[in-house]
């Protein structure tokens, strides 16, 4: 006679076991229909699950977070049903579920087509429209071996075969398909509500570029087809603000094949760069910090004092010299920090020391995971170490939070989501000092008010991390600035400073960065504001254009005038239709486009229109000046 205690403390008894389902459906029938799962005293199980014993039970709908997991790991057994019925010699291998969606691994003797992709996507609705049950069933371990074996799957059985000897496995069936899962899943395919196939891409086998070469076919699935259609909307929108077309037709960037992962900046782009690091380095300075830089090549004994050549060595380049020297280039700014710390003798009349760098760090990614700005092997970083007392610690760390959102609100970023992360459990320290470390952190987002989420285990190995996340114009989230902080490497370093007593003590170290990567940066906003850069960051703030070449002289004496004011500007004497150079000027998204005719010269005017298309009138070359000076000291951040 199983007791059930509800989320709200209520209690129901029942004369005999009964499933998950059953619970539902005797609580409502609206409820019944809506259910996908179950949480017993915390597990997830399936609606079909019976209770035999006393639980706690919680009934689990699409409104919840592990129902929308169960809608998207059901779509890929649901994408890998429809592409065996369409396609039989095709073999499954897994299907998990990802941001926004989920894929799933083929092994097929021919590559998917667009054309097969929407007969997937077709046969997918189909089965839906079906409603076909989900049936959960066990069988032991050697048994299903044999069983996908006979079944023509070579790759199932393969995965199971790495399962120790005498587990029981779990099998999902819906109509003639069946799956290895550990489940659960939603009661029958007619349960997912908005799915749909995206893409397909090469995948290794068990990702070893040893193995064979699969097929992964991509997927979306959303808990209603409203939602979905907004996501389909967002990729288009994606595409059109895509940083690597924007890029090569603003003429700010490219890659080459001879330097894979490295950016070659244009005039146009590099001058966007330096705007970002002119910007940061007057935050810093009213911030109380002083620059330093530190050398980009450094011997392995340092990595191994810090740490990262045992926990970060697949990521780093080294090199070997004539002297069976081994070095690295920096993955990081923090251990050449350390080494200027160290340079002479600290007192505590001296902390909290800040120092920041703008440096150059490399780090091997896969050539896979490139990805234009976002992802790249030698990147720069707005990176500062702060030294300090423990004492001064937490207050620190507040000033840190308060300059990373003052700086975001300054790009148009006002929500900005803080994340958490705690110990690993491959890190260095006591306990001890990682419970100071994140109570410290923790303490400061609390003491200001401000709400985080944890994230346990995804901190840094020598110290927990707050991270910060932006949303841009189009609802995307982009993990951009860190604090992290650190009594690890000051101790493994051997680095103190003199306390009043005269003792030596080791000083608190504050891991921080704001923009993070300036290189992703730049592609973060590129996207932003699709290509459409605020004025005060535009490589180009304006383009004057003459209409005959009788303006030609004063065209170009007005831009010196706006250049030597401090205004990017350029002149356009083409011999070129005044509508076809104010169009071009406008696709290249040139804040303001000045036009100059004879009326203008006699009156000593330009006529004045925003890429937006908007018509400012004439006006006094002085006020133009004046205004465009006005809106770059504020930063103004509207599109014009």
């Amino acid at each position: 006679m199983p007791i059930i205690t509800l989320p709200d403390g209520s209690q129901r008894s029942y004369p005999s076991p009964l499933s998950v389902l059953d619970v539902a459906a005797d609580i409502g029938a609206g409820l019944a229909k809506a259910t996908l799962a179950g949480k017993l005293n915390g597990e997830l199980v399936d609606a079909s699950h019976l209770i035999d014993h006393d639980v706690s039970l919680s009934i689990v709908t699409a409104k919840d977070a592990e129902g929308f997991d169960l809608i998207r790991h059901s779509s890929a057994h649901l994408m890998a049903h429809a592409v065996k019925q369409l396609f039989p010699d095709v073999q499954v291998t897994i299907g998990p579920t990802i941001e926004n969606g989920f894929y799933y691994d083929f092994a097929s003797p021919r590559p998917f087509t667009p054309e097969d992709l929407q007969a997937i996507d077709a046969k997918m609705q189909e089965l839906i429209k079906q409603d076909i049950p989900v049936e959960r069933s066990t069988m032991p371990r050697d048994e299903a071996i044999a069983f996908f074996r006979n079944m023509g799957e070579a790759y199932k059985a393969e995965i199971i075969e790495s399962i120790p000897v005498g587990e029981t496995l779990s099998l999902y069936r819906q109509g003639d398909f069946i799956d290895l899962c550990r489940g659960p899943h939603v009661p029958s395919t007619g349960r997912i509500p908005a799915v749909k196939v995206m893409k397909v891409a090469g995948a290794y086998w068990r990702g070893d570029s040893s193995k064979e070469m699969l097929q992964r076919i991509y997927g979306t699935a959303w808990t209603n087809k409203k939602d979905l259609q907004a996501y389909l909307t967002m990729l288009e929108e994606a595409e059109k603000r895509d940083h690597r077309k924007l890029g090569r037709q603003l003429d700010l960037f490219h890659f080459h094949e001879d330097a894979p992962g490295a950016v070659f900046w244009h005039p146009k782009g590099w001058t966007v760069f330096q705007e970002l690091i002119g910007y940061m380095r007057q935050c810093q300075q009213r911030a109380g910090y002083v620059e330093v830089n530190t050398p980009d090549v450094m011997d392995r004994s340092l990595w191994e004092i810090s740490g990262h050549w045992f926990n970060y060595r697949e990521n780093m380049f080294t090199t070997k010299t004539e002297d069976d020297r081994v070095f690295a280039l920096k993955p990081m700014n923090c251990p050449g920090s350390v080494l200027m710390f160290a340079q002479g003798l600290k007192s505590y009349r001296d902390l909290p020391l800040r120092m920041a760098e703008f440096g150059k760090v490399h780090r091997y990614e896969p050539s896979g995971a490139l990805h234009g700005l976002m992802r790249v092997r030698h990147f720069t970083q707005d990176d500062a170490h702060i030294y300090c007392t423990e004492e001064q610690m937490a207050q620190e760390c507040k000033d840190v939070v308060a300059l990373v959102l003052d700086i975001y609100k300054d790009f148009g970023f006002d929500n900005v989501r803080i994340k958490l992360s705690t110990r690993p459990e491959s890190r260095i320290g006591s306990d001890e000092v990682w419970d100071k470390l994140e109570a410290a952190l923790a303490d400061a987002l609390e003491s200001m008010g401000l709400e985080y989420t944890l994230f346990p285990g995804e901190g840094a190995f020598y110290g927990p991390k707050l991270e910060f996340v932006l949303r841009d114009a189009i609802g995307r989230d982009w993990q951009c600035g860190t604090l992290q902080v650190d009594m690890n490497l000051p101790e493994r370093f051997d680095v103190s400073y003199v306390a009043e007593d005269n003792t030596r003590k080791r000083p608190v170290m504050l891991h921080r960065a704001l923009f993070g990567s300036l290189e992703r940066f730049v592609g973060i906003l590129i996207e932003h504001h699709e290509g459409k850069f605020p004025l005060w960051l535009a490589p180009t703030q304006a383009v004057m254009m003459n209409i005959t070449d009788k303006q030609a002289d004063f065209v170009q004496d007005a831009v010196r005038q706006l250049q030597q004011a401090g205004i990017r500007t350029v002149a356009d004497l083409r011999n070129e239709k005044i509508g076809f150079k104010i169009r071009e000027h406008t696709m290249q998204r040139v804040p303001y486009l000045l036009v100059v005719g004879d009326r203008e010269v006699e009156t000593q005017s330009v006529a004045v229109r925003t890429r937006s298309g908007k018509d400012l009138g004439i006006l006094p070359l002085a006020e133009v000046q004046q205004r465009l000076n006005g809106e770059i000291a504020a930063r103004g951040l509207s599109l014009l």
